[in-house]
């Protein structure tokens, strides 16, 4: 005999939890994305939420520790054909190499088109149904659960082949997490605007007051190192660059960089130094760390000039 009580798991709606899907579950998705890192085994980091596609808006984008653009599509009912459809236009519009559908459940026929798209598709792609659900013992507090419903072929195979390997494109990658470690240690106020420990080569600081996303991107090379604007994930940038070009000379001026750049990426400024001695890390984290406080100061000066 034992004095052990135990209770029962509870499944609820998801209303239970949130009642909005764009207004309550997205942003809480959004700030605790790691659940869903957990579920399919890959590391995510934030990059956008509600990122206009045409017109539509597609719910997160992220991206993976390779770098690649991760879509996430999330909803609070039952799978139906218009997500499917306008999963299908974000791929598209966003030139996504991951996709992850969530839902509390899941139509046979969409399994089956993610079943599909994981057969057919080009290496380099996949999909996957995360089923979402939230649970509580009692009265204790609500805890989600996401399930993996249908994942690309030999999915835990390709991760556990990663995980052995020991090649220098991941000796880079740990090298690049420990110097964003580094710049957490250093300047602990960074993770205010979003920085973690990723094995990415860059990092994204939002900057705000221009009415679109907007970001510097703070990056760390082999040879060289810098920052340079752009825009939201899968934008060209364009209108962001439009906007601020009637004070490209005013901003190049100010901060020592090139208004003009490609694909999207515009004032760059380098360092002149690379990452690769981790005794030099704090030189180019100090430099950063006055970068972007720069860029921040310039663009909130012309924001308010333009206001007055």
């Amino acid at each position: 005999m034992t004095d052990i009580q135990f209770g029962r798991l509870e499944d609820l709606p998801l209303r239970e939890a949130w009642k909005h899907e764009a207004l309550q579950f997205t942003p809480w998705l959004a700030e605790n994305i790691e659940h869903l890192s957990e579920a399919i085994g890959v590391q995510l980091e934030l990059t956008g939420t509600e990122v206009a596609v045409e017109s539509f808006s597609a719910d997160i984008l992220a991206r993976d520790e390779e770098d690649n653009v991760v879509l996430i599509e999330n909803q609070l009912e039952t799978t139906d054909h218009t997500h499917l459809g306008q999963i299908m236009t974000y791929l598209a519009g966003l030139e996504a190499q991951t996709v992850i559908w969530i839902a509390p459940a899941f139509r046979e026929p969409h399994l089956s088109a993610i079943r599909w798209l994981n057969e057919h598709t080009a290496d380099g792609f996949s999909f996957f149904a995360v089923k979402a659900r939230v649970v509580r013992i009692g009265n204790s507090p609500l805890a989600p659960v996401f399930e993996v419903v249908e994942k690309p072929n030999d999915w835990e195979r390709s991760l556990l082949r990663k995980a052995r390997q020991s090649s220098a494109p991941s000796e880079v990658g740990e090298k690049r997490r420990a110097f964003w470690q580094a710049y957490l240690d250093r300047v602990p106020g960074a993770a205010e605007w979003g920085l973690r420990p990723l094995r990415l080569s860059s990092a994204w600081v939002p900057i705000e007051g221009l009415g679109e996303e907007a970001y510097l991107s703070l990056w760390v090379g082999s040879e060289d190192c810098g920052a340079f604007m752009r825009g939201a994930r899968g934008s060209d940038g364009q209108s962001l660059i439009d906007k601020l070009h009637p004070d490209a000379e005013r901003l190049a001026a100010t901060l020592d960089a090139t208004f003009e750049g490609s694909n999207g990426h515009f004032l760059w400024k380098r360092a002149g130094m690379s990452y690769s001695d981790p005794a030099r890390w704090p030189d180019l984290i100090d430099w950063m760390e006055h970068t972007r406080k720069s860029f921040e100061q310039a663009i909130a000066e012309i924001v308010m000039r333009r206001a007055q």
